[in-house]
């Protein structure tokens, strides 16, 4: 076996990621095989080296961790028709109707992305789509991935009639007469919608989604990924992908196992046991098995997140897992070490989040646990201290506040809740653990644009929207910490990756512009040139 290389890279603006202010910043590292084993200002006093890159003044920061997507949903995604622009019903059905152009063979079509308040009265109907496409089967996502919108003919697919019962946890919208109106909330979106895709979804679909999302996070300067809804189907597709890339694949994976309450105690432990199982196998830290995923309640923009108080329209939601349910299965899987994510964005949802995690601890003592709680968009006062106690980590995501996207949220509330909307600081000041994503494909996945939205709180969709909530921004070189060292510590990575230290994994990215000199709107324009993944080149420009 030959030594591994030793590479200096110099003359660099290195940003480390480190907690210490003395040790945020330098001008060059020493990479030997796939670990960093100098880090300095200036070259004169690093390790000898068999290679040499001059990084000629370029910005180089840890490699980015999206800390919460949904990696084979993203390749797919990537691939379907994008409504987000769309800013009106005519916009909508004019893509989709130049989608059925471009495909005039396709027996399906798919979009994702649309927005509430693109849809007159935010109600979404079939016979709007048969307007246009009566004859193929048409699935629309929305774009929190909480509500799928289908035309006629797909609810003909679906066998959806007036006498299909609601699943646990969800809704198929029905009309004054109890006919369906074509939008599946929820349960109903995951359990019919999804579910008839995963079935039409072929093996090879599922490798092309596995590469197109890794190359696409590649290009950004992603090097490591928190998986949120981890599946029989995605795991099978990642060793593949894992086996056609020499057992270590481009990107670093942590999965969590998705739990779906199904109303038994008996059935929902036995997805616990499913995940404990797949977390024990030996793995590697490119793809590995880290806990479970509990999504506890829905969205604001659909008013299906669980909230103490009604929703302006004086509606409210029951969480998808009622706390007698939910305890069993946290402590569960907290006595078998597995880590516990529950999205929450409501904040009923937290409360009984937070709940059910010290009944785990009540239950099984004191022992190494790092739990997390999803999404977070509006908790109670108090939530942040409460989570900084137990240890908990806060996974948001900035791109979510999008002000381009915020009106429909803002409208839903109505009320003085507006102002606590996304609050990271609250997180920072409790001293909780606060980690940045992007929850990929409900949003866009590119690390630059999420880090716009976090240090300014105004738009990566449409820069000419104002900035909202401006006080809840954080600084840029916190926000990047946050989605790079917090965001590999939220899956216990902390202390091997996720910043450019000696002993630390060589995992960067090198930019063409300084962002943190060239201003906020500069994040808009940059572009990584170069991902270094283990020490090496995993993408250049």
């Amino acid at each position: 076996m030959t030594d591994p290389t030793t590479t200096l890279y110099r003359d660099g603006r290195v940003f480390t990621a480190d907690t210490d202010p003395a040790r945020a910043w330098a001008t060059a590292f020493v990479v030997t095989g796939d670990r960093i084993v100098w880090v300095g200002a200036g070259s004169d006093t690093a390790p000898a080296a068999d290679r040499v890159v001059d990084l000629g003044g370029r910005l180089v920061l840890p490699g980015f961790t999206d800390a919460h997507t949904h990696l084979l949903m993203m390749g797919a995604a990537l691939g379907q028709v994008y409504l987000t622009d769309a800013r009106s019903l005519d916009d909508i059905l004019r893509l989709l109707q130049e989608a059925r152009a471009a495909d005039p063979e396709a027996t399906v079509l798919r979009g994702r992305g649309w927005l509430f308040d693109a849809v007159p009265g935010g109600a979404p109907t079939a016979a709007m789509i048969d307007a246009v496409l009566p004859d193929l089967p048409v699935y629309l996502d929305a774009n929190d991935y909480h509500s799928c919108w289908v035309n006629t003919a797909a609810l003909a697919e679906l066998g959806i009639t007036r006498d299909t019962p609601d699943p646990i946890g969800g809704e198929i919208v029905r009309d004054a007469d109890g006919n369906p109106t074509g939008l599946l909330l929820e349960t109903a979106a995951t359990e019919y919608a999804w579910g008839q895709r995963d079935a039409a979804t072929t093996d090879a679909d599922r490798d092309a989604h596995v590469e197109r999302a890794i190359e696409a996070y590649l290009a950004t300067g992603v090097t490591g990924v928190v998986d949120m809804a981890m599946d029989e189907f995605g795991l099978a597709a990642l060793k593949r992908a894992q086996e056609r890339h020499g057992g270590e694949l481009p990107i670093r994976v942590a999965a969590h196992w998705l739990v779906t309450n199904t109303g038994d105690d008996a059935a929902n432990l036995a997805q616990v046991e499913r995940a404990a199982q797949l977390a024990a196998e030996p793995s590697t830290s490119w793809l590995r098995v880290v806990g479970i995923k509990l999504i506890l309640d829905g969205v604001i923009d659909a008013c299906t997140a669980a909230m103490r108080q009604p929703y302006a329209n004086g509606t409210n939601a029951d969480p998808i897992w009622p706390l007698e349910r939910l305890k069993p299965v946290v402590a569960a899987a907290d006595a078998a070490g597995l880590q516990i994510a529950q999205h929450a964005i409501g904040d009923y949802a937290s409360t009984i989040a937070l709940d059910a995690i010290e009944h785990a601890v009540a239950e099984n003592g004191d022992r190494p646990r790092r739990h997390r709680i999803e999404h977070l968009e509006y908790a109670a006062p108090g939530t942040a201290e409460r989570m900084a106690r137990l240890g908990v980590t806060a996974s948001m995501q900035p791109v979510h506040s999008d002000p381009a996207i915020f009106d429909n949220w803002v409208e839903m509330l109505g009320d003085d809740r507006v102002d606590r909307a996304f609050p990271w600081p609250e997180y920072e000041d409790a001293g909780a653990l606060l980690a940045f994503s992007t929850d990929s494909p409900t949003a866009p996945h590119q690390a630059l644009a999420n880090m716009y939205v976090a240090s300014t709180r105004a738009s990566a969709l449409d820069p000419s929207v104002p900035a909202k909530q401006p006080q809840h921004a954080v600084p840029l070189e916190r926000a990047v910490g946050h989605a790079t060292r917090d965001a590999a510590a939220s899956v216990g990575d902390g202390d091997w990756r996720g910043r450019i230290a000696p002993g630390f994994a060589a995992d960067v990215a090198v930019l063409d512009a300084d962002v943190f000199e060239d201003g906020a709107a500069s994040l808009l324009r940059a572009r990584v040139i170069e991902t270094v993944v283990a020490g090496r080149s995993a993408y250049s420009a």
